[in-house]
């Protein structure tokens, strides 16, 4: 059964341009030209990842991102924008966003991150082996055969991107990652440059790890170096 992609973007020639190369890969596109329309879809017609522009009539993209993350946390978003200004890019990160690409945009490039996300949300959902080993150490533990997150034996509720970058962490206690390391092996793709990506996924996660975010003692940063899981 073909994958289905939804394109939302007000602009009917780029949704055209990425409806031909998108079949042409084999999936299948759903399209909508506002935020609200875009909503909709997403909520009824169960994309498998969705292309989000961020300026779009009657809701913008950062809202309709929001929206959907509220009760769907897995669904590939990537973001489609026009701004260069970094804080729309970490924004679109915050709000839940899997990745960003900057209009203009190679459609090549886009392909390659649609396949990367396409493959990271098939490994989440294949059935996972009944002895799967628990990670880490102290108290965060992560169960890779329920793929839970656990701090001090309670179950935390981390998105698909945040699970995958504390297994990693987790099966290597006290060993530091560079960005450029954690970019390659949780986001699955070259490094482009612009690891911000890293940085707001590790700030979202201390949220939710740390007693105190603002000084973190499980997942910590290695000045000059990366991050780790504290053993």
């Amino acid at each position: 059964m073909a994958k289905r992609v939804l394109v939302v973007d007000d602009e009917q020639s780029i949704v055209e341009i990425l409806r031909f190369n998108l079949e042409r890969e084999g999936y299948e596109v759903l399209a909508a030209y506002d935020g609200r329309d875009g909503l909709e879809q997403a909520q009824t017609g169960h994309p498998d990842l969705i292309l989000l522009d961020v300026m779009l009539p009657h809701m913008d993209g950062f809202s309709v991102c929001r929206e959907l993350r509220k009760t769907d946390r897995l669904t590939p978003i990537i973001m489609l924008t026009a701004r260069e200004e970094e804080q729309d890019r970490v924004m679109g990160l915050d709000l839940g966003a899997d990745d960003y690409v900057v209009k203009p945009f190679s459609v090549r490039e886009l392909l390659a991150r649609v396949r990367t996300n396409m493959r990271r949300q098939g490994a989440m959902e294949e059935p996972q082996a009944e002895a799967a080993p628990a990670l880490g150490s102290g108290r965060i533990t992560v169960d890779t055969g329920r793929q839970t997150v656990m701090k001090d034996g309670r179950p935390l509720d981390v998105s698909q991107r945040e699970y995958e970058l504390i297994r990693l962490l987790a099966a290597s206690p006290g060993t530091v990652f560079s960005r450029e390391q954690l970019l390659n092996q949780v986001w699955n793709y070259d490094y482009y440059g612009d690891t911000r990506a890293v940085d707001v996924a590790v700030r979202r996660l201390r949220e939710k790890l740390e007693d105190d975010p603002a000084n973190p003692v499980l997942l910590c940063t290695r000045r000059g170096g990366g991050y780790y899981l504290s053993e």
